[in-house]
């Protein structure tokens, strides 16, 4: 049977020792800290369901524990303890997300049913989140997990251009999340209750793109025996993503401006145009100026898709977000899976803090799938991650201990990411987020051969 797990932050020691044996005789699972910076320590990659704090914590207190917390991982309870009860405070730890605020000295009587009320709450929440799944509104209800300063000017311009129906590009290298970015955007709007219909531009054939977007009528080719309304009506009073919006045909390319600026659609074999009302948001992990430059990509449409313009950072841009993705991806696999990993060993998040990632946030993902796939049960160990077999452990940092410069982890960067990728420049430029002809240079500079 699992155990629910709790952390318990508290500077008194005889207070801590106390709720950890209460506690454990009340079948929890307990974790103890005896400050603000050792329970954020124990809460990078691992999961909790429930965590008890104390006010006035040395280090970090409380309440900006608390709210580090709600930043990591939404999902978890925190109940805040404090023997000074100012109203203000109890005002300010509730606004920033606590459950509930207790006095010491503690009444565990009361403690005992608000525990099992918590837990309760916890099952509750993530039933609410299966039946979603099932439902098939999971990509809608995914969040956008991330606290950095790039991240934070992300939903932030979210926010703000979800209201509007102006025109979106998202750009990014490959795995950032654009699509998610997408679906925040749809989501956040007042088409949220119309369809969202993601395109890959580059999965189409070419010779198919026009029927695929714009429909056709019968007859109008061989294999056309019935009329077909195509991906832009389909998304009619919604949201039409353009993933890889670079792939698409010059000749596309000027029917899609005719499109967006009209607002109507020619099916192929007919006559007749059909009004739509649809919001383009568009995504590339490509250099569209350099598209445009050289004729790859026409200027006129480049102009009517960038309106807002979002750019996605990458995962090696954020490491200090790794942690917190982990932990939303153990809660959505120990609900697939049907296991309670709680978390990550020391070896295996050094390892992870270590790679570069140049699948991004898709690649950790896949990494923790993969872990799961390959038997990890209590936690995910170093074994468990066998794609990291080459990937350095970073050893402690010591006094005096000279930084690679920017050019020489732009060495090994690109290094590394060529090795990955067996010396396919595209695929390695792609990666990267550079031009073919950019690698090429930096390649020759660095002499990579």
């Amino acid at each position: 049977m699992t155990h629910p797990r709790v952390l318990v932050a508290e500077d008194d020691a005889q207070l801590r020792d106390l709720l950890v044996e209460t506690l454990t005789r009340w079948d929890y699972d307990v974790t103890a800290a005896g400050n603000g910076d050792e329970a954020l320590t124990l809460l990078d990659g691992r999961l909790f369901d429930v965590a008890l704090l104390d006010m006035w914590l040395p280090g970090k207190d409380g309440l900006q524990v608390l709210e580090e917390i709600k930043r990591r991982d939404g999902a978890l309870e925190v109940v805040m303890m404090t023997g000074d009860p100012v109203v203000s405070n109890a005002v300010h730890a509730l606004k920033a997300g606590a459950y509930d605020y207790l006095i010491k000295p503690l009444n565990f009587e009361e403690l005992r049913p608000l525990m099992s009320q918590l837990i309760e709450r916890r099952f509750l929440r993530q039933e609410v989140g299966s039946l979603r799944a099932r439902l098939g509104r999971e990509l809608a209800e995914r969040e956008i997990v991330g606290t950095s300063p790039q991240m934070r000017e992300v939903k932030q311009t979210i926010a703000s251009v979800a209201t509007s129906d102006s025109p979106v590009l998202i750009e990014g290298e490959s795995g950032t999340g654009k699509e998610l970015v997408a679906a925040a955007i749809h989501r956040q709007s007042p088409r949220a209750k119309g369809p969202f219909v993601p395109v890959n531009c580059g999965a189409i054939p070419a010779e198919l793109m026009e029927s695929e977007f714009f429909g056709h009528v019968r007859g109008a080719f061989s294999g056309a025996v019935s009329d077909a309304p195509g991906l832009v009506r389909s998304a009619r009073d919604g949201t039409l993503f353009l993933d890889e919006v670079a792939e698409l045909p010059v000749a596309l390319q000027a029917k899609l401006l005719r499109v967006l600026q009209e607002k109507e659609v020619r099916p192929v074999g007919s006559a007749k145009t059909h009004a739509v009302d649809v919001r383009i948001i568009a995504a590339t992990n490509r250099d569209l100026d350099a598209a445009v430059a050289s004729g790859r990509f026409r200027q006129d449409l480049y102009y009517r898709i960038n309106v807002v313009r979002i750019v996605v950072p990458p995962l090696r841009a954020r490491k200090d977000e790794i942690p917190a993705l982990v932990t939303h991806f153990l809660r959505r696999f120990n609900e697939r899976f049907h296991r309670d990993v709680k978390g990550l060993a020391p070896d295996a998040k050094a390892a992870l803090m270590a790679y570069d990632f140049p699948g991004n946030v898709r690649e950790l993902e896949n990494l923790i799938e993969r872990a799961y796939a390959l038997g990890a049960r209590e936690e995910i160990m170093r074994e468990n991650l066998p794609a990291l077999a080459g990937a350095p452990v970073p050893a402690a940092a010591t006094p005096g201990q000279e930084v690679p410069t920017l050019e020489e982890a732009e060495r090994e960067l690109i290094r590394r990411a060529l090795g990955r990728y067996g010396h396919d420049k595209e695929k390695t430029a792609r990666a990267l987020g550079l031009t073919v002809r950019t690698l090429y240079r930096r390649i020759k500079k660095f002499e990579l051969t």
